[in-house]
């Protein structure tokens, strides 16, 4: 075993973070551990602060929560292994992205600063955070306005999601915030700054998420005629910006007495979680979608050329791999809509058949959904409960099921949800293909990769044949990958993705029989697709207005 190093890999997800210790020679995972975020996610209420009530649209989380995954994941995931500290010769993180942190000049958080505790400007803005949409649409109007060339690899629209609407949100909405901030950083970013005392932009977060494009943000003018007090936003993204692959730094002492790394271990440029699930799985040659089904789903796929396909949520030189440009798309919510169903819609005998047989309420509800034939329920369903990513990039858009009567079931439902999710899955892959992006395989990887009827389904809507990543933990094993060429162990990434990669190929392939039935469903899904998400009938804004405008007055 001494002949044998090992990297660690650390995974920073919506409401966990995990660790993993990996083999460098074949990917053997030697050890793992996860430790859930104390405060979750904060969207009613302010928890990790008197319990103050949220505006809505808004997903906060605390920094601190971050801290504990590596005093508690990693050093559990080192002493499961077995394995020596000074035998890991490398470390590769992953984090959601354009989840932002306000910080001091030292990389501090506002949040957790005595006269900032009250603010909830300053917690950290989860990726799913929309409080900023009227300033993402400034920014749209502003940069169709001035031509921004920009604007095209973004699919010629923004997401609330992205770091700018989030930062001109915090101007706007609460000054002394913004006026103390020194940095704006990353969650991607922030982690291997408090790892290594380095803060490094990844190459990835920056140019997907930050509007970095061809080696420069949009322009000091750019923020300057979005309101000329906040042309001094540029000075708080500026950093070094690294590649994909690279080593951003070394563990510090403080560090190694949180993880028990050893000090001096190389730390790999920090990349986005869905993103990194790529070489974990063997995906990273051009042409390869990685779909990542989890709480929301993120598809990327990596491509020779520059597209610009409309509604994609970015494409960057370099963005999954060094050499080729990575596009992006996905959708808001998915794991996240059924989670809600769940929790809101299902009456307590269906609970308690489920307690009594020893299974989830979501194993059961898919029993009874896959006994059903495809189109027996007589539903169809928007999966947009949490906005709509691609190919739309609108989050005034919400979530709907179309064909109830007084003789729908739970199951009806969630089955009709499910294919929601199915037929969001086919617009992306088809608005690639109608751009001249070629998808050549699709390599799945999550949470929902549990749920076999869903796989199916999904190869039988897309008609695509599915490939399966086999780690649990594809995030943390892709971030090791990434540790590993950091280290030097291997002389890119590609390379270390052949040998410490793995998956199923073509788990699950399409039955045409099935496919036709469902091509009947997805022809409605597109009619109200189009209906709702392209003005139509802007009945879905017009409800947020006046959900909105109910919350001012309640909250005063």
């Amino acid at each position: 075993m001494s002949d044998e190093k090992y990297v660690c890999g650390i995974d920073f997800g919506t409401l966990s973070g995990r660790a993993i210790i990996v083999r460098v020679s074949d990917g053997e995972e030697m050890g793992s551990a996860v430790h859930e975020y104390k405060n979750a996610v904060m969207d009613r209420v302010l928890t990790a602060h008197a319990d103050e009530p949220l505006p809505p649209d808004f997903a906060l989380q605390y920094p601190e929560d971050y801290i504990e995954v590596l005093k508690i994941a990693v050093p559990e995931a080192i002493r499961r292994s077995g394995v020596k500290p000074e035998d890991i010769i490398g470390v590769g993180t992953d984090f959601t992205s354009a989840t932002m942190i306000a910080t001091d000049e030292n990389g501090w958080p506002l949040c957790q600063r005595q006269e900032f505790a009250d603010h909830i400007h300053a917690y950290v803005k989860l990726w799913k955070h929309h409080g900023g949409q009227a300033e993402a649409d400034q920014i749209i109007a502003l940069a169709k306005k001035r031509g921004e060339k920009w604007l095209k690899r973004y699919g010629d629209t923004l997401s609330s999601e992205f770091m700018l609407p989030k930062l001109l949100e915090t101007f706007h909405k609460d000054r002394a915030v913004y006026d103390a901030m020194k940095c704006y950083v990353d969650g991607v970013d922030w982690i291997v700054w408090q790892l290594t005392g380095n803060y490094v932009r990844s190459a990835g977060a920056t140019g997907y998420k930050a509007l970095y494009q061809d080696g420069t943000f949009p322009s000091q003018d750019f923020f300057a005629e979005l309101d000329p007090e906040f042309a001094n936003a540029f000075d708080k993204l500026d950093a070094p910006v690294g590649q994909l692959g690279d080593k951003a730094g070394e563990i510090t002492a403080e560090a190694a007495a949180w993880t028990g790394l050893k000090a001096g271990t190389p730390v790999a440029v920090g990349n986005i979680d869905a993103h990194v699930t790529a070489p974990a799985c063997q995906a990273v040659e051009d042409g390869q979608m990685t779909a990542i089904l989890g709480t929301s789903s993120v598809f990327v796929v990596s491509g020779p050329e520059l597209r610009e396909v409309p509604g994609m949520f970015g494409v960057v030189d370099g963005g999954l791999v060094k050499g080729s440009w990575g596009f992006e798309g996905g959708q808001s919510a998915v794991g996240d809509i059924f989670a809600w169903f769940t929790q809101n819609c299902v009456p307590p005998s269906y609970h308690d058949e489920a307690a009594g047989r020893g299974i989830s309420i979501h194993e059961l509800l898919t029993e009874k959904a896959a006994d059903q034939e495809i189109g027996q329920h007589g539903l169809v369903a928007i999966d947009w409960h949490n906005g709509n990513r691609s190919v739309l990039v609108d989050a005034n858009l919400s979530g709907a099921i179309v064909g109830q009567t007084l003789t729908t079931s739970p199951e009806d439902q969630y089955r009709a949800l499910m294919e929601a999710t199915a037929f969001g899955f086919r617009v992306i892959i088809e608005a690639f293909a109608e751009n001249d992006v070629e998808i050549t395989e699709v390599v799945a990887a999550g949470g929902l990769l549990k749920n076999s009827f869903l796989m199916q389904m999904y190869s039988d809507v897309t008609r695509k044949p599915l490939s399966l990543a086999v780690s649990a933990y594809a995030g943390a094993l892709g971030s090791a990958i990434h540790g590993a060429v950091a280290a030097g162990a291997y002389p890119d990434v590609p390379a270390a993705a052949k040998a410490m990669g793995k998956k199923i190929p073509n788990a699950y392939t399409p039955s045409e029989e099935a496919a036709v039935e469902y091509d009947k469903l997805y022809a409605e899904y597109k009619t109200l697709h189009d209906y709702f998400g392209r003005g139509g009938n802007d009945v879905m804004y017009r409800l947020k207005d006046i959900k909105r405008e109910a919350a001012a007055r309640k909250h005063g």
